[in-house]
This record gives structure tokens, C-alpha cells and sequence, in this order.
């Protein structure tokens, strides 16, 4: 177990690990490693050693690029090409030149690799160009023309009668409760786009094989996704097409699905032209084309019994999914189910819906659906709590989901339920109660004073206010129901006869901790060091397909999956030798050979989960997470800074704890920029800041004083107790900064990004 002394353990309750003292190295919290291991691919990153896919070199290769549409809707009528153009120098294809089908693989097969006969979004893909040198490259894009004839689109969803995917839940009778409700409070949330900004843009290298297939080295989050999109497109078998990930500089979601894309295109290029093509995007190209975090519409009726009970939700969420389905049902079905927060209510109707728009089509980003419902079942909380004159955080230490708890889906939550501790350690650390009470003592002149300021009056005296907010969250661990079992995920270890061992996963680094944290399970039980650990090239023709490297499954599925094929590796290698693992493997290797184990996923629990109906047990096992935001609010210009948010999250057992922290840290940066100042201007389908000057994201000056407090409540459907860190912290920061807004001034900002703007349009509105 870690160094760190827990500031408060218990046989039955979670454990709370504190940050170490600066100077402290903290020991890792698995295995028997002496020290804790460092990132491992953290040198050549830091002296740029690391290759990141524009950095590769394939000799003679060519370069790609895609001429995309510009307009929201139109019919196709062809493509005209300059004649005064030496064409004979540029590879050109269109959509008759696809030899499979012409389809991007993910969910639904309605994403078209290349449009065909009419045009469905900005920056729809229409045609693909190769030239041997980027020069050639750039004066070809020039040189061609869409000819289209404009079609009417549809751009709100509330508009559109294309849906992707329908859900719907009801627990008791939320209309005979609401009858019964001393209170009801109504309300409407809304969040816009916000883009994944991974460091690193889109890039694929598409390299032709002697049998007619096509090698794939790009940057990617799952390579068996793309594997399967170029089957199907290209038309050819699991051996033709092999993928391999290349270093890769951030995902958040964002190269979950696109990545597929990008790889199609660039493999028919390059087995048209029968050399290598790179496919590199710009940052202006990915960010107009790419996916990004759905827009939603969500609206709440609570109601609330004179005992100050929660006792009736209706709920409604509407997506935007944009032009084409790619991963819109999974990202509205964990909203759908994460809707009613992390809060007991027996009466509860939850609908959702997704809609086609004929905007670029949204996918996933990190908590994909919570963060959007997150957002609106806390601040209609908060405002419940407003109502009533009682401490948001009261309230919720009222409300919250403990032991035996039922979610509106009917899964009763039986064990690693941390909500209360999540909510006493942000609270406790930010001593929220202690300034709450000094901000409550001097509302009505700050209030006044802001009332003043949102009416145009400019005061010399006070010229910003602050505020104290807070939030709590809960994240489904892993894939919803029976996601896990229809995947049928593999992963494997590997005693080699060079008696190194390997890990063989198909789950990839994208800045996270893959490679470091799984070789530390691995190596806890064998007996061995880390180091002693290593990981196979995530290749799809030498790992087996592992599942993909989302939904915080990672560490808690295929590390539990990796964990029993290590264990009964040992078991094989010392039955057979006589000894401890650690003292006789290489050995064992030298005489045996190469030994390799897979594992299959089994669950470890019982899932019970009607796809039909969506009832039953919706996650294996949840985090739980609470933040507690500082901000100071500019009463001349409604501009918002974020002085320092703790973030306590359950995250069920930490294996590496300093990587634990910075995803932390890292979820709540970008929560708040979700919450301040992320916003996508669109207007008649277009995306007009899609470049780094004019999409503002939080830079370090930005970035406020993080706190990350790590609770353990360990899960025992996984062999380490692991649930996922990635994806927690992204739910509560943002609405616990509305939450402070609201403290400091006096208003409620019920639509996301909180921008200036919408501040002193929210203070120049107040009664």
C-alpha cells in the first residue's frame, strides 16, 4: 500500500489519501515495487524523442487531403476540375472509386466516407486528393469545384423529425407525487459544443501491402475501431488490414471515432496511388470537420414533500447529434441514465432523445452525456435549495444515494457507494460551510451592488464580487448493461522464450497512464518489478482486441482481465517449475519456451440489464465525485475567474497515484473551461471560431488552484478494486462555478459556457 497516510480509514468506509508533502515521493499503491514507477514514455516525451505520426518517415510517400463542403445541405451535381490544371500530377477520388461500401463503421452505417448524392454538413468530405509533394498538393485543392444545388437544413433539433436514439424511464409514479409536493420547481438547461483540443491533430499514414491490404499508423484511441471501418470500406479481410497506433498526443474522446475517418481516406489513396500517404490534418481542418461534445437541451420538474424530501422528477434531454449517428446512442443513453444525479427519488421519468441536424456530427468527449446532464440536475438542485433557504451542500448530504440505494433504472446499489464521503472531503477541504456562512452574511449589499452593475452602473467602490459554489457527480464505471459481455474483449500476457514478459492489449496510451498503471497490475501479481513488465506494440495484428480505450473501462475491465491471465500464469509457471514466479520464469522460459495466456472478459459481478426496457443494473459500479468552486465575478464586464476548486473523487482503488491526481487535475482544467469560457460559435451550420485564435480554452494563467482529494472504495468486481478516474472530475466543476456565480451575485446562468455575456444578460434580467 502507498506511503501516504490516509487522514481517515476505516474497515468498512473508504479511504481518503491526502497529496503528498512537496518533496515527498509517494510509494505506488500496488505490487511490491520500492518506488513509484515514472510515466513511461514520459523521457522521450519530454526530450522529444517520442514520434508522433507527422513525425514518422515512409520513403516516397505521398500527401493527402479532402475537399469538403460548404454548405449545411445541398443536393451533389458533380465535381468540376480547373482544365488549365496539370492533373496528371494528382490522384483523385470520389465516391464511385470506393471498392467496398461507402460507409464510415461505427454504430449506424449512415456516415458516408465520401458524400454522394447530397451534402449534409459543413465540411462534409466529398472528394480525396494525393499528390507526391505538398506543393502540387495545395495549388489541386484550388483547382477544384463543387457544383451542388442548395437544400433548406436543419439546424435546431427541436426542429428535426430524423432521430438517432430514444430512451425512457419510470420508477413509481411521478405524477401522483408532484400531486402531493409541497414544492415543484421547473427549469431549463442548455450546453453548447465544446472541442476535444487534443495537443496533437487527426493524423493517419496509409502504407499498401504485398497482399493487398493496407497498414495504418496513426494516432488513434482504438485501433480495433478502425480496423473494422477499413474492412468495410476497402473491402477487405482481418488479416489485409492491420493498424498500429502511433505515439499519440491526447484523445479525450475525439479520437474515438473521427480517427476511422481519416484512416479510410487514407487508405484508398494509398491503394490507388500504391504508395504511402500521410493524411495530416491542420488545426483549422480538425477542428471545422472533427466531432465534438453534443449540444443538449435538458429540462427538469422536481418536486419536493413538506418534510423536504425529494420526491418526483420528470426529466427531458434532447441531443444534438449533428448529420450522422456516429456514437450519439451511447453518449445519450449514460446521459439518460445519469439524469436524476446522484440522488435517492422513488417517483422519476426520465426521457431522452437525439436528433439529427445538419450540423457536423457530434461524438464523444470525456463523461460524454454526464457532463451535459450534470450541469442541469445541479443547478436545478442548487436552485431547489435556493427555494427552500437551506445549504445546497445540506441538501445534498440529505438526498444522496448510500448503501442500498435504487436508481431510477431499479439497480440497487449494494457496495462501493462513496457519495457521502466524496461530499464531506471537498467540503471539509474548502471549508465551504465556514464561507458560505461569511458570503450569506454579506449577500443583500453585494447583491445590490451587482444588481446595480448588470443595470449599467459603473461603480468606482466595488468592482468584483466572489462567490463560493458547490457540486457533486457520479460516473457509471465501464460500458452501460451488457455492453461489456456483446464486446467480448480479450487481452492477453506473454512469458516469451527470451523470458521477457509481455502485455498484450489493444487499450492505448494517449496521455492517461496506460503504459505505466497496467504493467503495475501486472507486476503485483507475478511478484515482480514494473520494469520487468513489458507492453507489445498495440498493433491489431499482434494483440488481441482488448476493447477500446474509453468510458474510464481501462484500468478497472482490461486491467482485471490482465490481472487473472497473470495470475494464471504464475500458477502455470510454478506448477511446472517448483518456484515463486519471480525467482524461476526466465528460466522457465529457457526450457519451456514461450508461454501466453489469454483472458476473456467475465464479469465478476451480476448484470442484470434490459436493453428494452433500460432497467436493471445500468453500470457495474459508479464513481462518485464533489467539487466545491471559488470564483470572483467582475461586475463591469460579467467576466468570471475561477480561484480554486476541489474536487474530491471516488475513484475505487488508486494504483498510481500521482497519475491518478493529474487526471484529476486535468478533468477539472477542462470542466472549467466547459463552464467559463469554451464556447463553439455556430452560425447557419458552420463553425465560426474553428481556429486556436478564436476557440478559447483555459491556459495557465487560467487555470485556477486544483485540490485533488482521491477516495478509495474499492470495488469488488474488479480483481484490483479499480473504477476509473478519466472521466469523474469532467461532471462537477462546471456546475459548482455556476453555483458560485450565483453566490457571488445573485443570478442564475442556466446556459453553458457562463460567458461574461450571459452574466450581465442574466443580472440586467433579475426581478
Amino acid at each position: 500500500m502507498s506511503d501516504r497516510v490516509p487522514e481517515r480509514a476505516s474497515a468498512e468506509g473508504p479511504i481518503v489519501l491526502t497529496p503528498p508533502a512537496p518533496g515527498e515521493v509517494a510509494a505506488p499503491t500496488l505490487g511490491i515495487a520500492t518506488t513509484l514507477p515514472l510515466r513511461r514514455e514520459g523521457r522521450e516525451k519530454l526530450t522529444g524523442e517520442a514520434l508522433y505520426t507527422d513525425d514518422i518517415v515512409f520513403p516516397g510517400a505521398w500527401y493527402g487531403a479532402t475537399i469538403r463542403s460548404t454548405e449545411a445541405r445541398a443536393k451533389l451535381l458533380g465535381l468540376e476540375q480547373d482544365p488549365d490544371f496539370d492533373w496528371s500530377r494528382v490522384v483523385v477520388m470520389t465516391a464511385a472509386d470506393i471498392p467496398g461500401d461507402n460507409v464510415i463503421s461505427v454504430i449506424v452505417d449512415d456516415w458516408p466516407a465520401l458524400a454522394e448524392d447530397e451534402i449534409q454538413h459543413v465540411s462534409q468530405a466529398v472528394a480525396l486528393l494525393a499528390a507526391p509533394d505538398k506543393e502540387t498538393l495545395r495549388e489541386a485543392r484550388k483547382r477544384i469545384r463543387l457544383r451542388t444545388e442548395p437544400l433548406p437544413p436543419v439546424l435546431d433539433p427541436e426542429d428535426s423529425e430524423h432521430q438517432f436514439a430514444a430512451y425512457e424511464i419510470t420508477k413509481g409514479d411521478p405524477e401522483a407525487a408532484f400531486a402531493e409536493a409541497m414544492i415543484v420547481v421547473q427549469g431549463e438547461y442548455r450546453v453548447g459544443h465544446q472541442e476535444q483540443l487534443y495537443i496533437e491533430n487527426q493524423a493517419m499514414i496509409a502504407e499498401p501491402r504485398e497482399d493487398g491490404g493496407i497498414t495504418i499508423v496513426g494516432s488513434m484511441q482504438c485501433p480495433y475501431y478502425v480496423h473494422s471501418a477499413l474492412k468495410q470500406a476497402l473491402d477487405l479481410s482481418d488479416e489485409q488490414a492491420v493498424i498500429t497506433q502511433a505515439e499519440t498526443g491526447g484523445g479525450f474522446g475525439g479520437k474515438e471515432d473521427y480517427p476511422s475517418a481519416v484512416a479510410v481516406h487514407a487508405a484508398l489513396l494509398a491503394q490507388r496511388v500504391g504508395k504511402p500517404v500521410r493524411m495530416i490534418y491542420d488545426r483549422h481542418e480538425d477542428i471545422a470537420a472533427t466531432t465534438k461534445r453534443h449540444p443538449a437541451i435538458v429540462r427538469y420538474r422536481s418536486g419536493v414533500s413538506a418534510a423536504g424530501k425529494l420526491i418526483a422528477q420528470d426529466i427531458e434531454v434532447i441531443m444534438d447529434g449533428g448529420a450522422f449517428c456516429t456514437l450519439s446512442p451511447v453518449v445519450l443513453s449514460r446521459g439518460v441514465l445519469h439524469a436524476g444525479g446522484p440522488y435517492e427519488c422513488d417517483n422519476v421519468h426520465i426521457k431522452g432523445r437525439s436528433m439529427a441536424t445538419n450540423t457536423p456530427p457530434n461524438g464523444a468527449f470525456r463523461g460524454f452525456g454526464a457532463p451535459q446532464v450534470g450541469f442541469a440536475h445541479e443547478t436545478q438542485l442548487a436552485r431547489i435549495a435556493d427555494a427552500l433557504e437551506i445549504s445546497p451542500a445540506e441538501l445534498r448530504a440529505r438526498w444522496i444515494y448510500r448503501e442500498g440505494g435504487t436508481t431510477p433504472s431499479g439497480q440497487v446499489l449494494r457496495e462501493s457507494v462513496a457519495a457521502e464521503e466524496v461530499l464531506r472531503e471537498a467540503t471539509e477541504a474548502a471549508d465551504y460551510a465556514g464561507v458560505l456562512e461569511l458570503s450569506r452574511q454579506t449577500r443583500p449589499v453585494r447583491w445590490g451592488q451587482a444588481a446595480e452593475a448588470g443595470a449599467g452602473f459603473n461603480s468606482t467602490r466595488v468592482r468584483s464580487a466572489s462567490g463560493i459554489g458547490i457540486a457533486m457527480g457520479w460516473h457509471g464505471a465501464g460500458f452501460t448493461g451488457s455492453g461489456e459481455q456483446r464486446m467480448g474483449s480479450t487481452a492477453g500476457v506473454e512469458l516469451g522464450a527470451d523470458g521477457v514478459i509481455r502485455l498484450l492489449i489493444a487499450n492505448t496510451e494517449i496521455g492517461q497512464g496506460t503504459n505505466t498503471v497496467m504493467p503495475m497490475i501486472v507486476a503485483e501479481v507475478l511478484g515482480v518489478e514494473p520494469s520487468e513488465v513489458q507492453l507489445a506494440p498495440v498493433d491489431t495484428s499482434i494483440v488481441p482486441n482488448s476493447g477500446p480505450t474509453v468510458a474510464s473501462r481501462t484500468v478497472m475491465v482490461v486491467g482485471g482481465m490482465v490481472s487473472k491471465a497473470a495470475a494464471r500464469l504464475r500458477q502455470l509457471v510454478e506448477e511446472r517449475s517448483g518456484g515463486d514466479f519471480a525467482d524461476v520464469y526466465q528460466a522457465d522460459a529457457a526450457a519451456n519456451g514461450a508461454t501466453r495466456i489469454d483472458q476473456d472478459f467475465e464479469s465478476e459481478v451480476e448484470v442484470d440489464f434490459d436493453d428494452e426496457t433500460y432497467t436493471g443494473d445500468a453500470y457495474p459500479a459508479f464513481g462518485w465525485a464533489c467539487a466545491v468552486a471559488k470564483v470572483d465575478v467582475d461586475l463591469d464586464t460579467g467576466e468570471v475567474r475561477v480561484r480554486s476548486v476541489v474536487s474530491a473523487d471516488d475513484v475505487g482503488r488508486v494504483i498510481h497515484p500521482l497519475l491518478a491526481e493529474g487526471q484529476v487535475e486535468g478533468g477539472t482544467l477542462q470542466s472549467v473551461g466547459y463552464g467559463t469560457i469554451e464556447e463553439m460559435k455556430v452560425q447557419d451550420g458552420r463553425y465560426l471560431n474553428d481556429r486556436l485564435a478564436t476557440y478559447i480554452i483555459p491556459t495557465s494563467l487560467d487555470a485556477p488552484d486544483i485540490t485533488a482529494i482521491l477516495v478509495e472504495a474499492p470495488f469488488s468486481g474488479s480483481p484490483h478494486g479499480a473504477k476509473g478516474v478519466g472521466e469523474l472530475p469532467m461532471n462537477v466543476a462546471a456546475p459548482a462555478i455556476v453555483d458560485a456565480i450565483h453566490d457571488a451575485v445573485g443570478v442564475w446562468v442556466t446556459e453553458l459556457p457562463a460567458t461574461p455575456e450571459r452574466v450581465l444578460a442574466a443580472l440586467e434580467e433579475r426581478p
